[in-house]
């Protein structure tokens, strides 16, 4: 029975026997050659029963496809909660342990998301979309924050305008900012039209930020 406590760079294994004897740890590279030799070594212990892996739908994902494209049973394991983790400390290769034998005592069983089908790529396109609106909505946010020390001529010109109508007005302020009688424009509105030109660029490299 195996057990791995996930990472961002690395991924520590561990290995116990079917009555629950620990027989090793050690830590893996969380690479495609890091994967290949914790599953070799893993199996170099004997028949290989089922792996519990924390972090299946984070950083033990890539790993838990690895396990199951070579037909490797594999378990998601909840991570020690906060006050366990306060009392006995936090150690990879005791975490690791604890997955093995979670499998084994039968506390955990859930099966984790395979993260290649179609709710996958819906999910990775729901998030693409979000972090989006969320990028073009704190351009939005610095942006209206920039009209509220804006010169007053500026302010006035804007005055009223939302979302849509006061990106666009903020970017006829930049093509006319661009002209060669802008350049003659009072230094009070050079800094306000350059950060103006900025949150624009911003906001248009964020998908549907055109509009």
């Amino acid at each position: 029975m195996g057990g791995i406590d996930t990472h961002a760079d690395t991924h520590h294994a561990a290995v116990v026997l079917m009555n629950g004897r620990r027989v090793a740890d050690r830590e893996f590279p969380a690479t495609r050659a890091g994967y290949t030799d914790l599953l070799e070594w893993m199996r170099s212990f004997g028949r290989l029963h089922a792996v519990g892996v924390e972090g299946t739908g984070s950083y033990g994902a890539a790993l838990a496809r690895h396990l199951s494209s070579a037909k490797v049973k594999v378990v998601e394991v909840n991570r020690p909660d906060r006050r366990q983790r306060r009392t006995k400390g936090k150690s990879d290769p005791l975490d690791s342990y604890s997955a093995a034998e979670a499998v084994l005592a039968d506390r955990a069983g859930a099966v984790p998301k395979s993260g290649n089908g179609v709710a996958e790529s819906i999910r990775v396109l729901h998030l693409v979309r979000a972090g989006a609106v969320k990028a073009r909505t704190a351009c939005l946010n610095e942006l209206q924050a920039l009209l509220v020390t804006a010169p007053a001529e500026l302010r006035e010109q804007l005055a009223g305008l939302k979302k849509a109508r006061l990106v666009d007005a903020c970017s006829r302020c930049s093509l006319n900012a661009r002209s060669s009688a802008a350049s003659l424009a009072p230094p009070s509105r050079r800094p306000a039209s350059h950060a103006n030109r900025k949150l624009l660029h911003y906001y248009r490299q964020a998908p549907g930020g055109s509009s």
